[in-house]
């Protein structure tokens, strides 16, 4: 999200957090979405030899560890705001549920695409598909190590104070970035140029969600509006 904060003193943000019950909540999570990404991947292609798949979960969960257990010392508050789920505002709901419908859809068209062989994508490409990903995972911690009230959901903590600092000097929303580098690219590091079709769409899905979130921010968040003078750009550098 485009929502920012100046960090505060460690001891501040340690003394809040149940750390024992986040730990459950994030390593329940950890380990839960392996085994639910290898079943949308490996059930559909009926089989365990796809490459592809393979080196996707490495290159999603491997750095995902390590970005769990950097925030977990550094500042877990990220990580609690990280596992909410449940918007506030109406419209992102909407666009919450559409674009889980999305991915529902593009996550299984590779392994399908895998097994019947409706497209192929050559390993260079794949690879790089992959590399890009891990790209987009960096920035997405670079976002997170910058924004300390970086939510899942739309909502105005309090304290909160707008920076600009960081991956928010060239674009208002790095972290929507991060995320269609990542979705983007994932159909074609699976190995399918088929499942580009239903992951093109997020793109516009993210549009209407930055506007709805910039609605919110303008008026809740004092400074915002100061702040979009000076950052110009929403998600693309000359472009919007």
């Amino acid at each position: 999200m485009a929502k920012k904060l100046e960090a505060y003193p460690g001891n501040a943000k340690q003394s809040s957090v149940d750390s024992a019950g986040l730990r459950k909540k994030i390593l329940t999570r950890f380990l839960a979405a392996p085994i639910v990404l290898g079943l949308f991947l490996f059930v559909p292609a009926g089989t365990l030899d796809y490459w592809q798949a393979w080196v996707y979960c490495a290159v999603l969960f491997i750095p995902m560890f390590f970005l769990i257990a950097y925030f977990l010392k550094k500042d877990p508050k990220v990580l609690e705001r990280r596992i909410k789920m449940k918007e506030k505002e109406n419209r992102q709901k909407s666009l919450v549920m559409l674009s889980g419908v999305v991915f529902f859809i593009g996550i299984l068209l590779p392994g399908l695409d895998r097994r019947f062989g409706w497209s192929t994508v050559p390993f260079e490409i794949a690879i790089a598909a992959d590399i890009v990903i891990f790209l987009g995972y960096l920035l997405f911690f670079l976002v997170l190590r910058e924004n300390h009230y970086a939510s899942r959901v739309i909502e105005i903590q309090k304290g909160q104070k707008v920076i600009s600092t960081g991956p928010y000097s060239v674009v208002r929303h790095p972290m929507y970035v991060a995320v269609l580098l990542i979705w983007l690219f994932t159909p074609i590091a699976l190995g399918s140029y088929l499942a580009l079709i239903p992951f093109l769409s997020l793109p516009l899905v993210l549009f209407f969600r930055i506007l709805n979130e910039e609605d919110v921010l303008r008026r809740e968040l004092p400074g915002y509006a100061e702040y979009c003078q000076k950052t110009k750009y929403r998600l693309v550098p000359f472009v919007w």
